[in-house]
């Protein structure tokens, strides 16, 4: 069992207990037992003892598990996981590019 310092506080869903995944590299670690306020157990009988170290960073949601899969997990929708993630997680924002159109148009309002 290795503990993550995530947990509902930071927008993890409660309803993952026992039922989400993390990863490290391409290895599934289910998610063993509640989600706490600061933190979450991990399955990690699958990785090599040498696999594990202190400060290791996992996934939740990443290239092995879309935003989508981690909302039917929770018995959610995408959009619900994303806006409640909080302020400790890194947000990376890729290939973005600035858009000429504004981002709301009201109909008989000058711009």
């Amino acid at each position: 069992i290795a503990t993550v310092a995530v947990g509902y506080a930071d927008g993890v869903p409660r309803s993952l207990t026992n039922a989400g995944t993390a990863h490290l590299g391409d290895t599934a670690l289910p998610i063993a037992g509640a989600v706490s306020m600061d933190t979450v157990t991990l399955d990690v009988s699958a990785l090599p003892e040498d696999a594990l170290r202190p400060g290791a960073l996992v996934d939740l949601i990443g290239p092995h598990r879309s935003v989508d899969a981690v909302a039917a997990d929770a018995g959610t929708i995408g959009y619900e996981i994303l806006i409640r993630l909080g302020r400790r997680f890194r947000r990376e924002y890729r290939d973005a590019q600035p858009s000429p159109s504004p981002a709301l148009v009201l109909e008989g309002v000058p711009s």
